[in-house]
């Protein structure tokens, strides 16, 4: 089988202070922030997982991660993916655009990476249900 290969994000040294060390943030850490960030945006209805996420969440185990996805390239450029549903009536644009400028500062704020590019796919829009009154 072939191993998977994670890349750690170099966190770069703060300026002004002293360089101890190498500071490395895993990929899973930046999925996490970005899928906080994701549900914090209004408009958005959900993230999509995949059947094991869909699982755990089953047995009461919240996925942070889920519908997001951060990849490295050789040049160290981060990119995100982002697949979400969003609520039926809001603007998609608006909230994808709201969705790129949230995760780009929650990252930067938690880590001090600064991200190449976020991308945003809209998978489904999520209508109300109508809930029987009896």
């Amino acid at each position: 089988m072939a191993e998977k290969v994670t890349k750690a994000f170099i966190q770069p040294t703060p300026s002004g202070k002293e360089e101890l060390g190498q500071i490395e943030v895993a990929s899973e850490v930046i999925e996490v922030i970005a899928g906080i960030a994701t549900t914090e945006v209004e408009g958005v209805a959900a993230t999509r997982g995949n059947f094991a996420s869909g699982v755990a969440e089953r047995f009461g185990k919240k996925v942070h991660s889920k519908g997001v996805k951060a990849t490295i390239d050789d040049e160290g450029q981060i990119a995100i993916d982002v697949y979400c549903s969003v609520k039926y009536g809001y603007s998609i644009p608006k909230v994808a655009k709201e969705i790129q400028s949230v995760i780009r500062q929650a990252i930067f704020n938690m880590t001090s990476i600064d991200t190449n590019e976020v991308n945003v796919h809209i998978t489904a829009i999520q209508f109300e249900t109508l809930k029987d009154e009896e």
